[in-house]
């Protein structure tokens, strides 16, 4: 019973930060509100007993967002990526599509036929998963955490108070609130 509730009020709180993403007016408030859904799913994974893959998600989902966004700040016109931005392109059309596809998933959730199979006790499910998603590549992943580590470090070294266009402070202006006032 707890566990439901639980359930479903992590669904409701996804559900709503991920409209928040398109709500958000900033690229980095946009990022951070999309890692706040995937953490409400990771939880949801979670408390269906599927740990490892409710942690992965989590952890995944927290790096990538943190990338995306410090790569947002270092290359977004505007200072940090915080200032007002129009989010969402073809809004009608977007309205729809969303909509259509809630309509659609909730709808396989609801009325497809999901087949019963339970995990026999002592099954090693961890490495199963494990050995399911990443197979013998566990250098490649290995290589390509090295690889974001570096990009991560070079990201904070470029958008440090002195990056690659020089003095942050020096001959910075901001740009104008109202798309109109800079033309």
């Amino acid at each position: 019973m707890i566990v439901d509730a639980l359930g479903w009020l992590l669904g409701a709180g996804s559900v709503l930060c991920a409209w928040r993403v398109f709500r958000a007016d900033s690229m980095v408030r946009a990022a951070y509100w999309l890692l706040a859904a995937f953490v409400g799913v990771g939880m949801i994974l979670v408390l269906l007993t599927a740990q490892f893959l409710g942690l992965v998600l989590i952890l995944m989902m927290a790096g990538e967002m943190t990338i995306m966004a410090v790569f947002m700040v270092m290359f977004m016109m505007n200072p940090a990526g915080l200032n007002p931005m129009q989010m969402v392109h073809q809004h009608r059309a977007s309205i729809v599509a969303g909509v259509t596809a809630f309509i659609g998933l909730t709808a396989v959730a609801l009325l497809a036929p999901f087949p019963e199979r339970p995990v026999p006790p002592g099954a090693a499910v961890t490495r199963e998963t494990g050995m399911e998603l990443l197979g013998d590549s566990m250098v490649i992943f290995e290589t390509a955490a090295v690889a974001l580590l570096a990009t991560m470090i070079g990201a904070v070294a470029l958008a440090a108070r002195r990056g690659r266009h020089g003095d942050a402070y020096e001959g910075s202006v901001p740009p104008a609130m109202d798309p109109e006032e800079g033309a």
